[in-house]
């Protein structure tokens, strides 16, 4: 049972065989894939999959918050399993390559920035758009953890 299938399972949902396959699909993605790239995907797996289907499926999973939806910019909702690793996200505009991050000083301001404003923070979400610098790679420092992603993973055939 891959993760989102057991988080589903957890919440009480009823899985479907093509509900297992698109949360198969969803767990093994080492992208942040839109709709119709999950509904290429898994009706390579099951031809019987409706794209209907799929829309139906994705909203159920993130009405129970078991993947997370997101707008980088080029008009597409695009999805990843939630977890409980917090990351941000960077996009590069001209080729939709996405960087996962984590900054322990903007974790630290965010914080901060609340407190100053009398809250108390309970979550946030950050994307940050641009363009990579030809010829500069990203610097190494301490509390900077990041991971790059293609702008669309194909999949392998295996």
């Amino acid at each position: 049972m891959d993760r989102i299938e057991k988080l589903c399972a957890d919440r009480g949902m009823r899985m479907t065989e093509q509900r297992r396959v698109i949360a198969r699909v969803l767990s093994q993605a080492e992208d942040h894939p839109d709709v119709e790239e999950l509904y290429r995907r898994a009706s390579a797996i099951d031809p019987h999959i409706s794209i209907a289907t799929v829309y139906r499926t994705v909203r159920l999973f993130e009405e129970a918050g078991v993947v997370e939806k997101h707008d980088f910019g080029d008009g597409r909702s695009r999805y990843e399993e939630a977890g409980d690793d917090h990351h941000d996200h960077l996009i590069d505009t001209k080729t939709g390559e996405v960087i996962e991050f984590f900054d322990a000083e903007i974790e630290r301001l965010k914080t901060e920035i609340a407190k100053r404003l009398g809250f108390e923070l309970v979550g946030h979400k950050l994307e940050l758009y641009g363009h990579s610098i030809e010829g500069v790679e990203p610097s190494e420092r301490e509390g900077l953890i990041y991971k790059r992603h293609a702008a669309r993973v194909e999949p392998t055939d295996s």
